[in-house]
């Protein structure tokens, strides 16, 4: 299991769950942040500090953000399991459900 970011983060990228990350595996998208599943070792730091309430642990994904477990796993096809987001740096692009969706105000649709 692991934890998922899911919509209210796009377009806000607070970043304290970064901050927060003891493993460094929240790496950035252009509009959202991402929790690699596989680097990720079910602390929990991340999910009290994020001020939008945008990290659930896997299981507890509400029904209407369930997608966002897929799209955070999917994000690290490409880029796989590179050990760390701030070597890795911004990865300068967003999964396509992400990027596909409507600007957000306040991390809401």
């Amino acid at each position: 299991m692991t934890y998922v970011i899911a919509l209210p983060c796009v377009d806000v990228k607070d970043g304290a769950c970064v901050e927060e990350c003891p493993v460094d595996c929240i790496y950035e998208g252009d509009r959202t942040l991402y929790i690699n599943p596989d680097e990720c070792v079910d602390c929990g730091a991340c999910e009290p500090v994020c001020p939008v309430e945008a990290i659930f642990y896997e299981e507890d994904v509400p029904e209407e953000w369930s997608i966002f477990t897929q799209v955070n796993a999917e994000f690290f096809d490409e880029i796989g399991t590179p050990g760390g987001a701030a070597s890795y740096g911004p990865v300068g692009k967003d999964h396509p459900y992400v990027a596909a969706l409507p600007a957000q105000t306040n991390g809401e649709q």
